[in-house]
């Protein structure tokens, strides 16, 4: 009986420690890039003439998103999340900023899945959003964590698109069919409406 117990004991306390490793090491794998090199690989997104003025929101705490860096030339880029699987980046232009901060305001307060965009169209309409009167052109890098090094990404894909809220079919001449080819339109006729651009292209 003693040893059965002993042995319980043990087992207990070898799973706690097991547990223990992997609160940590999860705790390690989301700890933001430094603030250099957060900006660094977040610009990369963008065309490299673009890249020098471009604003950077980032994270100094490792939860929450900040401004690493003012915007200079209208485009703005997020930095890696770390407590994502993957590595992402993206640049957009300045004018989807109150767009894109709403979303991440609904994500962070519980709002899920399509009532994200239910919620935010909603408020475009009653313009509580506004969206830019221009194109705005959202420029991304995948890629899989620890894939950024030295100023540079190994691998990955990059994914090209322009916003023109309400766009459709018939006032861009797009297809909204998906195409890995050749350009087409998504979420059309919606203030999400945008052209999509895939770097295979």
């Amino acid at each position: 009986m003693f040893a059965h117990s002993r042995i319980a004991r043990c087992a207990a306390v070898a799973a706690m420690s097991a547990l223990s490793l992997g609160v940590a090491a999860a705790s390690l794998s989301a700890q933001p890039m430094s603030t250099a090199d957060q900006i660094a690989s977040a610009i990369l997104a963008l065309p490299t003439e673009m890249q020098a003025d471009a604003g950077v929101l980032g994270y100094k705490t490792g939860t929450k998103l900040e401004q690493l860096r003012p915007a200079k030339n209208g485009m703005l880029c997020l930095a890696d999340d770390p407590s994502d699987d993957e590595l992402h980046v993206s640049c957009y232009h300045v004018g989807m900023e109150p767009f894109m901060a709403r979303g991440r305001a609904l994500r962070e307060g519980g709002t899920k899945g399509t009532m994200v965009d239910s919620v935010r169209f909603a408020e475009v309409k009653s313009g509580k959003i506004k969206m830019p009167k221009d194109p705005a052109t959202l420029y991304q890098i995948f890629a899989p964590k620890g894939s950024y090094s030295a100023g540079k990404f190994t691998g990955g894909r990059r994914l090209t698109v322009v916003y023109i809220p309400y766009a459709t079919e018939a006032s861009t001449g797009l297809s909204s069919k998906s195409s890995a080819t050749a350009p087409w339109l998504m979420f059309p006729g919606t203030p999400k409406a945008h052209i999509m651009f895939s770097s295979s292209m």
